[in-house]
């Protein structure tokens, strides 16, 4: 079982997706402007709008919940096995496809508030929603959401409960059945609540446990200040083959740098879309331009943190696929995770690193797990719809949970392997997707900036764009007479 999964995930995350995630980020770099650059000001500016309703979240809920799904054990312990696998240039890459990422990721949250609709008392949308609707390919967009329910609600959870489990067994001395149960009522307590409460958790825990481990990052930095200078170097010349120890491996840093980096961000995979089209907005490119900034939070500030502490300590191996023998072991014997982080705060912290970590990984995950949920939730939804498939989504709740403990006591490789299957599948077919839906993205943005041009606070009207099939946004501005 494991060899076969292992196998697959290998296949899917080949060099071709690899490029296509930096090709369709560079691509979208240019077809934007550098949006993701030119806008930086006011990303920080639209996060303190605090516009909620009935149906709506407030944007900084929703890059909230957004950014409980990018920040997960992919910041951690991913961030670990990039280095292992791809050496120190790995860091570099993963920073470039996070930089070019952000465009993606502005593309596909914008098209999910241009084709979003209002299910019931709450607003829907994501990927399945602007396929139907802007490429009236329904049974293609019933395919994606079949995905994205299998991917989020049975492949991916695993991931997270399994580096919980096995973080909490390395620290503390807990069963991996007993951290799954500690992992599992919270759970259920917030997911039965349904989004508001998914969202009003969010935004507590999110904000925090992010300081909460830059803080430690600068303080690791600052206890290894004489080690920095050569770490940037060695970085930057593993990156282009150009060290002593590291020549060969170019090829493996851009491969693993770009694979972890979608993994942990996934701009361009969808992920955000779903937390985006809840979010109340007055037009589309303001959520866009939110979603873009949390991709900056995930790679550039929290996995490069993990990444410079691994690296400023020297706690660390470098073993390339296929290597008969590591190539680098500082650690000997230690396998690639997140031990790699618990032995670099040890160094300045020996007794509360395999601690603190453990807490850390804890609450990126378990956010995950909200943020995962949600969004298998909202495809079920749209397959319920589209399907005319009776009933709640309750079952669904049930199911995620009995997976959740499920992957608390599994192997760590079967997991992550199932998990990078998943996400793979996400992201070919969102990426060729929002390539397809360029022309109205570009259209959206030229209308942002118009309004922004002319001093006024934007407001979305798809006919003045020239975008069909927006229905919500029209009926949206009939009820408000705009």
């Amino acid at each position: 079982m494991e060899k076969w999964v292992n196998g697959l995930a290998n296949l899917i995350w080949s060099d071709a997706l690899v490029y296509l995630a930096l090709g369709v980020g560079l691509y979208f770099t240019v077809v934007t402007r550098g949006v993701q650059f030119r806008y930086l000001a006011e990303m920080l500016r639209l996060l303190k709008e605090n516009k909620a309703s009935e149906a709506g979240i407030s944007s900084f809920q929703a890059f909230c919940i957004s950014l409980s799904g990018r920040v997960g054990v992919g910041n951690i312990a991913g961030v670990a096995t990039a280095i292992a696998a791809g050496g120190p240039g790995a860091v570099f890459w993963m920073n470039v496809m996070a930089l070019l990422g952000g465009a993606s990721a502005f593309v596909e949250s914008t098209l999910a508030q241009v084709y979003k609709e209002r299910v019931g008392n709450q607003y829907r949308g994501g990927g399945p929603w602007y396929i139907e609707r802007g490429l009236k390919m329904k049974l293609f967009a019933v395919v994606v959401a079949l995905v994205v329910t299998l991917s989020y609600g049975l492949l991916v959870p695993g991931v997270q409960a399994n580096t919980i489990a096995n973080s909490f067994q390395s620290a503390f001395g807990l069963k991996p059945a007993v951290s799954g149960l500690i992992i599992l009522i919270p759970l259920a307590l917030i997911i039965f609540g349904g989004i508001k409460r998914i969202a009003n958790v969010a935004d507590i825990i999110v904000p925090f446990m992010a300081l909460a481990y830059i803080a430690m990052m600068l303080i690791i930095l600052l206890a290894h200040l004489p080690a920095l200078p050569g770490m940037f170097a060695l970085i930057m010349k593993s990156a282009f083959g150009i060290d002593a120890v590291f020549g060969g491996m170019a090829g493996y840093a851009i491969s693993w740098g770009v694979r972890r980096a979608v993994f942990s961000n996934v701009a361009g995979a969808g992920e955000g879309t779903y937390s985006s089209a809840a979010a109340e907005v007055s037009h589309p490119a303001k959520q866009g331009l939110v979603q873009a900034f949390s991709v900056y939070i995930d790679t550039v500030l929290v996995c490069t943190a993990t990444a410079l502490m691994i690296l400023s300590t020297n706690m660390y191996n470098v073993i390339p696929p296929n290597a008969a023998a590591p190539l680098v072991e500082h650690l000997p014997g230690v396998a690639a995770g997140a031990a790699f982080t618990q032995a670099a705060i040890g160094t300045v912290f020996p007794a509360i690193g395999p601690g603190f970590v453990a807490v850390a990984i804890f609450f990126f995950a378990f956010t995950c797990l909200m943020a995962y949920y949600y969004i298998a939730e909202t495809t079920l939804v749209y397959l319920q719809e589209k399907l005319g498939l009776p009933g709640k989504p309750w079952f669904l709740k049930i199911v995620f949970l009995i997976i959740v403990y499920f992957g608390s006591i599994q192997t760590a490789n079967i997991m992550w392997g199932l998990g990078d299957i998943g996400f793979g599948a996400m992201c070919y077919l969102n990426l060729v997707v929002i390539l397809l839906l360029t022309k109205p993205a570009a259209k959206v943005l030229r209308d942002y900036e118009r309004q922004k041009q002319a001093g006024r606070d934007p407001v979305f009207d798809p006919h003045s764009c020239g975008i069909d099939n927006a229905d919500f946004w029209v009926e949206y501005n009939r009820r408000h007479k705009r």
